[in-house]
């Protein structure tokens, strides 16, 4: 290490951070309080997000050292570049994804300097919900505690301490044990440590760096502990995807150089072969659970669509056509697979699939494929044109039964039959009235959709003492914080959205804690124009906010866009290849179109460089830009105009606009063809 200890300098933080701006807000605030009584110096490594966090941090946090940086260099080289720089006499490497309460760092402080055995710190950590998450406390992964993780034994026996080692289910979460591995999500270490067995592993990208630290400092003859006396909440969705592929094999890469790092021998290959056995069953458990997930509900429709299908037909050959065997065996070999192509395609394209599931999207796709399919009609062979009114009795059926499908689950976890109404969940602010009455303005401007039920008083003081009786009514004051419980289960609450202004981290964490993950939960951070929550460890954070929504990122106009690149790169060929409309396109085109298909790039992209993307939602890169449909140069156009094309391109999206921005590209392209090739040629 480069920088050495600082006598002034008790704590330096580092945060890296990607793409999680509203997160990182919060995270900054919450170590801005906790870090009143104490010196300490923040440094917040940005690895090249599009989000706008740079900005915010500049703008909002001045106080804090920002490093911007040009790519993304991962977990261990981003941290390594700050702690060099740092000064502190503790490192907390902490997520941007984490609350931690406003007397996290002084106990942790205070315990480092009582325990001078001690090499790291981690505390006890809660998800979005008020669950425990089992990673505060791990044991070292040697082959056979990997096996029990990785084949679910850990999982079936967790308190067992031979079998779940991994997570050492059989210590109590609410104690202080000494332990083998940190989280890097909040890891508390000791300077003069770092100094002697070296900073984290750049080798190790993503996962991985934190046990391997952890072990090193254990090798070096230090300890490391569990600290229960504080805990923080780590949304833990906003920075892994642990259902996916990508961390499937990011994870196991990882503990493949790890063993190829500190074993040697027999027990290094026996490790090493095992790792690689995991990985493909994990990637497949990680498939088959995706592809569930993804393919159930369609599989439903296609089987209650098929079967209603295979009824009318019998009933419509014998009813109308007087004849049992009217219809051919090619019906069920062309006839119905196509019909429920575009009965589900248009489902499908129509978001029918999109969570949260709603009727709307469903009923506009099957509508919208049934226009198709009966437009496609007369262009069928005479031999497959059976009946246009098994159509339409298709269509009234694929709309009954996938409705009423949709009702029986629905009704199976909300215990109505309320399809059509919008979630009208209850929900209780807990903060001061000029905090509460900001919410439910952010709230109403959001369009957050939800049955005020009234705001409780964060501290525990009378209702006459906070103000006048017509401001009581008019805010709703239901109570104080010691009774929220009571509130909750009186009012059938489903949500609680806590003001980080009027309420201790502390104290929103022992009460998600205490009333457990079947409610949801929100934190309004002050002076933020977002109110933040998540309500799965695995799932991204759930976000309210008033700020910019840009269409580009809605889950149809996605696959609209992807849709088109796929159907004009598939065009692209046959008519390149017979030259129709005298394109007389280079090879580099036919590159470019490939590169489309295979989804390296976009028909449509932004203009400019990253400077100009700044904030906006991430796209491929673009073989025409939004600044060729105004016929300029982007060398031509400051940056400003740059951002502000990217950014109304991104908000309005709509697949007509790629459409138009390609018309005009080609047209550019086929006139100053022909200008190029017959520069001095005059109008006959």
């Amino acid at each position: 290490m480069q920088a050495k200890g600082c006598p002034g300098i008790q704590l330096s933080i580092v945060i890296v951070s990607y793409n999680v701006r509203h997160f990182l807000e919060q995270a900054l605030q919450a170590v801005l309080k906790a870090a009143q009584n104490m010196e300490v110096e923040i440094f917040v490594v940005d690895n090249n997000s599009v989000d706008g966090s740079p900005a915010m941090v500049r703008q909002k946090f001045p106080q804090v050292e920002l490093l911007a940086m040009n790519e993304n260099l991962g977990f261990a080289k981003a941290n390594n570049l700050a702690i060099r720089r740092a000064k502190g006499q503790y490192i907390l490497l902490l997520n941007p994804d984490t609350l931690i309460a406003e007397d996290s760092l002084q106990k942790c402080y205070q315990f480092m300097e009582e325990h001078p055995e001690a090499g790291g710190l981690g505390v006890r950590m809660i998800d979005g919900t008020g669950i425990f998450l089992p990673e505060s406390k791990r044991g070292f992964p040697s082959p056979f505690v990997a096996f029990c993780k990785t084949f679910g034994l850990s999982r079936l026996f967790p308190r067992s301490p031979l079998f779940n080692r991994y997570h050492l289910g059989f210590l109590s979460e609410n104690e202080t044990h000494e332990v083998d591995v940190l989280s890097g999500a909040y890891m508390w270490l000791r300077r003069s440590v770092l100094e002697e067995i070296g900073l984290l592993d750049e080798r190790f990208f993503m996962y991985g760096e934190d046990i391997d630290l952890s072990y090193r400092i254990v090798q070096a003859g230090y300890k490391n502990y569990y600290f229960a006396d504080t805990t923080i909440i780590h949304y833990k969705g906003e920075s892994t995807r642990k259902g996916s592929l990508n961390y499937v094999r990011i994870f196991y890469q990882a503990m493949v150089l790890f063993a190829e790092k500190h074993f040697r021998g027999r027990k290094a290959r026996w490790y090493i072969a095992f790792i690689h056995l995991a990985i493909y069953f994990r990637a497949l458990v990680s498939l088959s659970a995706n592809a569930i997930r993804r393919i159930w509900l369609p599989l439903l429709d296609t089987g209650l669509i098929a079967g209603g299908m295979l009824f009318l037909k019998n009933f419509w050959a014998r009813y109308h056509f007087h004849n049992p065997d009217y219809y051919p065996d090619t019906f069920y070999r062309i006839n119905l697979p196509v019909y429920l192509l575009f009965w589900l395609g248009g489902a499908f394209f129509g978001g029918a699939y999109d969570r949260p599931y709603k009727p709307g999207p469903l009923i506009r796709g099957l509508l919208f494929g049934s226009l198709l399919l009966m437009a496609a009609y007369g262009f069928f062979p005479q031999e497959y044109r059976f009946s246009r009114a098994l159509i339409l009795m298709g269509t009234a059926w694929a709309l009954l039964s996938t409705l009423g499908l949709r009702l029986l689950l629905h009704f199976s976890k909300e215990k109505n039959f309320k399809l059509f109404s919008p979630p009208n969940h209850n929900y209780l602010i807990i903060g001061s009235k000029e905090e509460s009455r900001r919410v439910r303005e952010l709230l109403h401007l959001a369009k957050a959709e939800g049955n005020y039920i009234g705001t409780v008083l964060p501290e525990a003081k009378t209702l006459a003492q906070d103000q006048p009786s017509a401001e009581k009514a008019n805010d709703n004051y239901l109570g104080q914080i010691d009774r929220l419980d009571e509130m909750v289960r009186i009012f059938k609450v489903d949500e609680l959205i806590f003001c980080s202004r009027d309420l201790p981290a502390e104290r929103i964490t022992w009460w998600m804690s205490k009333l457990g993950p079947s409610l949801n939960y929100r934190i309004a951070p002050e002076k933020s124009l977002s109110i933040i929550g998540s309500h799965s460890k695995n799932l991204p954070g759930d976000l309210y906010t008033i700020e910019v929504q840009f269409a580009i990122v809605d889950p149809r106009q996605k696959r609209f866009k992807r849709l088109l690149d796929l159907s004009l790169a598939l065009a692209f060929f046959p008519l390149a290849l017979f030259q129709i409309l005298q394109l007389k396109l280079p090879f580099r085109l036919w590159a470019q179109a490939w590169q489309v298909l295979r989804g390296k790039k976009s028909w449509i992209g932004y203009a400019g460089k990253s400077r100009e993307q700044e904030g906006l939602p991430p796209l491929k890169p673009g073989l025409c830009t939004p600044a060729d449909a105004l016929g300029n140069s982007e060398n031509k156009l400051d940056s400003t105009t740059l951002h502000r094309l990217n950014f109304f391109y991104a908000k309005d999206y709509r697949i007509g606009k790629d459409l138009e921005i390609l018309w005009r590209c080609l047209l550019k392209k086929n006139n100053s063809t022909t200008s190029h090739e017959n520069p001095n040629k005059k109008p006959s």
